[in-house]
C-alpha cells in the first residue's frame, strides 16, 4: 500500500481502490437485481418473494463481512463520518421517508438508477441527473438552508452515542457470528423463492463490496500521512461531486468518490452487455415522466438529510451499525411501503426495472 501511495499518491490510488470495487458493485448489482425498492414493494404487497431475499442475503453480507474485518483489526470504523460526526435524529427520519417515498415514485432508488442507466434506461438517466443535481442544490446550493434546519431539530452526538453495539454490548465477533447464520439462512431462503444460484451468489458480491470500501479506504488511511476519511459505497454525495467534477474541472478530480460511479457503471454495462439485457427503455403512457422527476426531487434531498442513500445509509452505514443509518434505512422501508400503498403502483414493476 504504501508503494502504491508513493507512486499514485493518496488520490491515485483511492481512484483506483473505488474503480475496483465499483465495477464489482456494479456488475453483481445488475445480475443478482439488488434494490430496495423492489423489497419495499414486495413486503407492501405481503409477498415475501426473490427480491426481499436478495436484498437481505446483500445486507448480511455486508454486516458479516464488515464485523469480521472489525473483529480481526483490519478495520477500526470509529472515525468513520457515521460514527464520529454529530448526527441528526431527525434528518434520519426524514430524510428516510422523504427517499423511501421517492423511489417508489422514481422506480429506484439511486444506486438501481446508476445500475440502470448502465443498461439503456433513459428513464434512470434523467431520474438519476434529477436526483444528483437536487443532492447538489442540498448539499451546497439554494436548498442547503432548509437541509441544515431540519437537521437541527433533533441531534445526536458522535461517538458511543451513534454506536449501536455500544448502546447493545456486542463485540464485532459476535455480530458477525449471528449475521452469518443469517445469511446462511438468507441464501437458502432465496433459492427456495426462485432465484438461481448465480444471482444470490451476486447479492453476496454486493455486501462483500460494501466490506471492500471500508476495509480499502481504511488501509489507505493508515498509510498515508495525511488525514484520510474512511468511508464505503455510497452514490449520492459521488454522483453530485463528480457531475460537478465533469461540468467545472477539465479533467475529473481523482478520489474515491469519483472512481465508485464509473466503476459502478463499467460494471452493470459490462454485465448487461454479457447477458444481452442493455437495452434502450424510454418514457411512455404508462411510465409518467412527472413521477419520476418527483421522485428524484424527494431521493435528492431526502439522501442528503438522511446522511446517505439506501446503500450509502441502509448498507455502509448499517453495516457498522451507526445509529442515524439504521434510523435513515427504517424510515426508507416506511416511507416505501406507504407510498407503494397510496399510490397503487402496478406488481410488473417488482422486479428492480423502472416500469
Amino acid at each position: 500500500m504504501e508503494f502504491l501511495i508513493d507512486n499514485l499518491g493518496d488520490d491515485g490510488v483511492m481512484f483506483g481502490i473505488a474503480i475496483l470495487i465499483g465495477v464489482v458493485f456494479g456488475a453483481a448489482a445488475q445480475h443478482s437485481r439488488f434494490c430496495l425498492r423492489a423489497a419495499t414493494v414486495e413486503f407492501s404487497q405481503r409477498t415475501w418473494g426473490p427480491r426481499i431475499a436478495i436484498w437481505f442475503v446483500a445486507f448480511c453480507a455486508a454486516v458479516t463481512s464488515v464485523q469480521a474485518a472489525i473483529s480481526i483489526g483490519y478495520l477500526d470504523v470509529s472515525s468513520a463520518r457515521q460514527i464520529a460526526a454529530t448526527g441528526s435524529l431527525s434528518g434520519a427520519i426524514i430524510g428516510g421517508l422523504m427517499f423511501g417515498s421517492g423511489m417508489i415514485l422514481g422506480r429506484g432508488c439511486a444506486s438501481r438508477l446508476l445500475v440502470l442507466s448502465a443498461t439503456g434506461n433513459l428513464r434512470a438517466i434523467v431520474t438519476g441527473l434529477v436526483l444528483t443535481l437536487t443532492a447538489q442544490a442540498s448539499l451546497r446550493g439554494f436548498l442547503s438552508p432548509l437541509r441544515e434546519r431540519l437537521s437541527a431539530l433533533w441531534t445526536v452526538p458522535g461517538g458511543p452515542s451513534r454506536d449501536m453495539l455500544a448502546y447493545l454490548g456486542l463485540s464485532p465477533g459476535i455480530v458477525a457470528g449471528i449475521a452469518a447464520l443469517l445469511l446462511v439462512g438468507s441464501f437458502w431462503y432465496a433459492t427456495r423463492m426462485g432465484n438461481t444460484l448465480g444471482r444470490v451468489i451476486a447479492a453476496c458480491l454486493v455486501g462483500i463490496a460494501i466490506a471492500a470500501g471500508w476495509v480499502g479506504t481504511y488501509l489507505v488511511a493508515q498509510s498515508s500521512f495525511e488525514a484520510i476519511a474512511i468511508s464505503s459505497i455510497t452514490f449520492t454525495g459521488p454522483s453530485a461531486d463528480t457531475l460537478m467534477g465533469l461540468v467545472n474541472e477539465r479533467q475529473l478530480p481523482l478520489g474515491f468518490g469519483s472512481g465508485l460511479v464509473p466503476g459502478v457503471f463499467l460494471g452493470a454495462l459490462v454485465m448487461a452487455l454479457l447477458t444481452k439485457e442493455a437495452r434502450i427503455q424510454r418514457f411512455g403512457p404508462e411510465t409518467p415522466m412527472e413521477s419520476y422527476l418527483a421522485g428524484g426531487t424527494l431521493m435528492g434531498f431526502g439522501s442528503m438529510l438522511a446522511g446517505g442513500c439506501a446503500v450509502g445509509a441502509g448498507m455502509s452505514g448499517g453495516s457498522i451499525f451507526a445509529l442515524t443509518a439504521w434510523l435513515a434505512l427504517f424510515s426508507m422501508w416506511v416511507g416505501a411501503v406507504v407510498t407503494h400503498r397510496l399510490t397503487r403502483a402496478p406488481a410488473g414493476a417488482i422486479g428492480g426495472q423502472p416500469a
